[in-house]
């Protein structure tokens, strides 16, 4: 078949608008047939049961409706007298039908194989929710709980014999104080909604109780920040530093997170000296504070929440008072069950911030807090509480409400798996957890939390790359964090001139589109091949970042649509859903603008050439 000149529009790259024929093509019409729609999965309640050995309690279940398609079931336990809460099982089944894939809060990669759909959690590990999808996406089944502050395990194994799914979730797994009375919810969504935003309704269910209102997110949250860990380990100065401040600064970062190793000169990596809190290797504390202050800079730092150090001067005075001793990291975890243990933690932190005038604090290694099989759970010897989770809760509830009054403002970080409904009153920032120059890993990491955090501010693990690197890889570090708060950590005194003005470019356009990367809707794809889209849209402008060689589609009604290209092929493909007449730009990885036109383009599929690491906007607006 014969075919006309391709129309050719030429910059400095070749754009194929339109594909135009000097003959008619066949007309093919054909007709698909229609799919059955997929019904919801149906729970039969009568399987849903606790099994195991109950010991002195017996148990009630009360099931209610919440909203169409969502079933509370309320398990009471109830015993005559104190007594200890032995391990039992929330089981029921459901058919295998329309499953395509499992969401849960763990940090793995894997989100396909249903053996490894399990997973732990309590207060400072993951949260209590499993989801699983269809092919489109759409929510099968999301199951949670109602306590996030007690262990819990989830398992979900797919039986071969007949098909089900046969979910176990176990309870008191680790052990608790005796009690009389213990009262604990499961959720089950069954509504066919896109799972993230069944996911998005559990986080609203628990924000919901008034035990685990989330803390306010200041603005400054929301800001790029830049990090010391990476580009200096231990080895930090203040000098240093505050020179990567101001150069940090014109790339539009707004705080820096000083991290591990200003309270001591030993530089061996663990903890053995950690627990007086003085600034040992920064004598100057005060100083260096105000120095990163006149660079209109955040001052952020990391404190490890339960470590005394068997050197430490302190050490002696908390004897016997310590939950475990980590003997690699030589160092031993506070019992927070002590009233003077609180206090002094509390007090340091208060200390810190009105003696140096900081700006918000890194806290690290909360999930320490745990009772061992050798722990007494007991009021006893001077405890004023008997299980470790609730003084842990007490004792962040204490921090948080202390330090917020006195500065409202105040940045809180924590870093995975520490993400779960309490963390989130406990702090307003959460990070993703070390991926160091793994892009696809630290995607996947804050595209999680992302699904799960609502409003919290959710942080990338902080991004390094080798000087070396093409300006294009460089950039994709923070293609694939776009939609969460950047954290900069490479030497910034030592990295190319155009790898700075990349930084700066993106770092610009992060700012300046915040409201929509963070604050609009988020729209995350295929769990099971590792997000290869992201989306975010709000006030009819859409920004998509796509991974791999797929289609996007430009949601209804936009003003303008903005697709990223973080992936190695140049052909970005797109379907718009009605004609589009207004201006099309391309740009490159640093924000060189490549090419611009007054350009109209039908309705349906359209393929353009954009560089890697770089970007096309189409905009009606203007």
């Amino acid at each position: 078949m014969k075919y006309t000149a391709f129309q050719k529009v030429t910059s400095l790259l070749l754009l194929t608008l339109v594909f135009c024929s000097c003959n008619k093509s066949e007309k093919l019409n054909y007709t698909l047939a229609g799919i059955e729609a997929v019904q919801p999965l149906e729970i039969i309640k009568d399987s849903i049961k606790v099994e195991g050995n109950l010991g002195d309690f017996k148990v009630d279940k009360v099931i209610t409706t919440e909203v169409k398609g969502v079933q509370l079931i309320t398990f009471k336990f109830s015993a005559d007298t104190p007594s200890e809460l032995q391990p039992v099982t929330i089981k029921f089944s459901f058919p295998s039908l329309a499953v395509n894939g499992y969401w849960n809060p763990k940090i793995a990669i894997d989100k396909v194989n249903y053996y490894y759909s399990g997973f732990s959690a309590k207060a400072s590990r993951n949260a209590p929710v499993l989801a699983f999808y269809d092919h489109a996406l759409n929510n099968r089944i999301t199951m949670a709980l109602s306590d996030a502050l007690n262990m819990s395990d989830f398992a979900s194994n797919l039986k071969e014999e007949d098909v089900h799914f046969y979910p176990k979730i176990k309870l008191f797994g680790e052990k608790m104080p005796k009690t009389r009375a213990y009262e604990i919810q499961l959720r089950i969504d069954t509504r066919a909604i896109p799972y993230y935003k069944s996911i998005d309704d559990v986080a609203s269910w628990w924000a919901n109780n008034p035990m685990y209102k989330p803390m306010q997110v200041p603005n400054d949250a929301k800001k790029p920040m830049y990090s010391t860990w990476y580009s200096y380990h231990q080895s930090i100065t203040a000098e240093e530093i505050v020179a990567e401040c101001k150069i940090a600064k014109t790339l539009g970062c707004g705080a820096v997170i000083v991290d591990d190793g200003w309270q001591t000169k030993d530089g061996n990596r663990g903890y053995a000296y950690t627990g007086d809190w003085n600034p040992d290797r920064i004598p100057d504390m005060k100083g260096f504070v105000e120095a990163v202050h006149k660079e209109d800079m955040k001052f952020l730092l990391w404190y490890s929440l339960p470590f005394m150090g068997e050197k430490a001067k302190n050490y002696p005075k908390f004897k016997g008072k310590y939950l475990r001793h980590w003997k690699s990291q030589g160092t031993y975890v506070l019992d927070p069950r002590y009233p003077e243990v609180r206090e002094y933690m509390i007090n340091t932190y208060i200390k810190a911030m009105q003696e140096w005038k900081l700006d918000g604090f890194k806290l690290d290694f909360i999930g320490w807090f745990t009772a061992t099989k050798e722990t007494e759970l007991t009021k006893a010897d001077g405890r004023d509480f008997a299980s470790v989770n609730t003084a842990t809760d007490a004792l962040m509830t204490e921090i948080t409400a202390k330090l917020t009054a006195l500065k409202p403002d105040i940045l809180i970080e924590f870093r995975q798996p520490y993400i779960g409904p309490l963390m989130r009153k406990y702090g307003n920032m959460f990070r993703g957890v070390d991926a160091p120059n793994n892009a696809v890993a630290n995607k996947v990491e804050v595209t999680n939390l992302r699904i799960m955090a609502q409003n919290t501010a959710v942080h990338s693990d902080m991004f390094i790359w080798r000087p070396e690197e093409t300006v294009e890889q460089a950039a994709l570090q923070i293609l694939n964090i776009l939609y969460s708060v950047p954290q900069l950590s490479v030497k910034l005194q030592d990295i190319p001139k155009d790898h700075l003005n990349m930084i700066r470019y993106w770092f610009n356009y992060w700012n300046n589109n915040q409201d929509i990367l963070i604050d609009g809707e988020f729209m995350p794809s295929n769990p099971g091949a590792n997000y290869p889209s992201l989306t975010a849209i709000n006030n009819k402008h859409q920004i998509t970042t796509v991974y791999e060689d797929i289609v996007v589609t430009a949601n209804n009604d936009l003003e303008r649509l903005d697709i990223i290209n973080a992936k190695a092929t140049t052909g970005i493909t797109f379907q718009l859903q009605s004609n589009f007449k207004g201006t099309l730009n391309v740009l490159d990885c640093t924000g060189k603008k490549i090419f611009e036109k007054e350009i109209t383009l039908n309705k349906g599929t359209h393929t353009l050439k954009v560089p890697q690491s770089g970007m096309l906007i189409l905009d009606l607006s203007k």
